[in-house]
C-alpha cells in the first residue's frame, strides 16, 4: 500500500476527503502523516481523530525558507512516503523541496489553470465576469501553480454569486476529483514525464 504524507495550512477539508476515501476503500493508500505550518490548523485535529501522526513546524523557528524546507523534508522523509499531497498548504515551496519530490508531489488549486495562479481566485473570477470557474489538480513544479494539469472540474458562475458561494460549490468538486487523481497515481496510471502529465501512457 502506498504511503502518503499530506501538507495543510488550514481547515483540512480536502484532507478529510482523502481520509474518507481511504477509509471507504476508494483510495488504496495510507496517510502516514499530516504536516502543517500552522500549529492551530483544524486539519491537524481531523488527522488526529483518524489516528494519523501530525506535526507542525513554525517558520519563525528557522533562519529562512530554505532552512524551513530542509527541516520539513527531513521530517517528512522519516515516514518514507511514496507521495506528497498538498491540500491547502499556503507556503511557496523552495526549488530544493520541489526537486526532492518531483513527480510525486501533487497540489489542488481553486481555478481553471493556467487562469489565476496564486491567491484570491474566486474574487478574480467574479471581477473578470467569468461565466465559469473551477479547480485544477496538478503536478508541482518550481513555477507557482504552473505544473502540468492532471484533472479539472468547473462550475457555472451564477449572477448573484459571492466569493463564499463559489468557494463552497467548488469544494464539492475538489473533494470529488482530488482522491480520484491520487488513486490514479497510486495505481501507477499517472506520471510526470518531462513537462507533461501522462495518464494510461497518454499525454494529458
Amino acid at each position: 500500500m502506498k504511503r502518503i504524507v499530506v501538507l495543510i495550512s488550514g481547515s483540512g477539508s480536502n484532507l478529510q476527503a482523502i481520509i474518507d476515501a481511504c477509509q471507504l476503500g476508494r483510495l488504496n493508500a495510507e496517510i502516514v502523516a499530516v504536516f502543517s505550518n500552522k500549529t492551530d490548523a483544524f486539519g491537524l485535529q481531523r488527522a488526529q481523530r483518524a489516528g494519523i501522526a501530525t506535526q507542525s513546524l513554525a517558520i519563525g523557528d528557522y533562519a529562512d525558507r530554505q532552512a524551513f524546507d530542509r527541516a520539513l523534508m527531513q521530517s517528512i522523509d522519516r515516514y518514507q512516503p511514496d507521495l506528497i499531497v498538498l491540500a491547502g498548504y499556503m507556503r511557496i515551496l523552495s526549488s530544493s523541496f520541489v526537486s526532492h519530490y518531483l513527480g510525486r508531489l501533487l497540489n489542488i488549486h481553486p481555478s481553471l489553470l493556467p487562469k489565476y495562479p496564486g491567491l484570491h481566485t474566486h474574487r478574480r473570477a467574479l471581477e473578470n465576469g467569468d461565466s465559469e470557474h473551477g479547480v485544477s489538480v496538478h503536478f508541482v513544479t518550481e513555477q507557482l501553480d504552473g505544473g502540468p494539469v492532471i484533472l479539472q472540474a468547473s462550475i457555472p458562475v451564477l449572477p448573484d454569486d459571492t466569493e463564499q458561494d463559489l468557494a463552497e460549490r467548488l469544494l464539492i468538486e475538489e473533494h470529488r476529483i482530488y482522491p480520484q487523481v491520487i488513486q490514479w497515481w497510486v495505481e501507477g496510471r499517472l506520471s510526470l514525464r518531462g513537462d507533461r502529465a501522462w495518464l494510461d501512457n497518454e499525454p494529458l
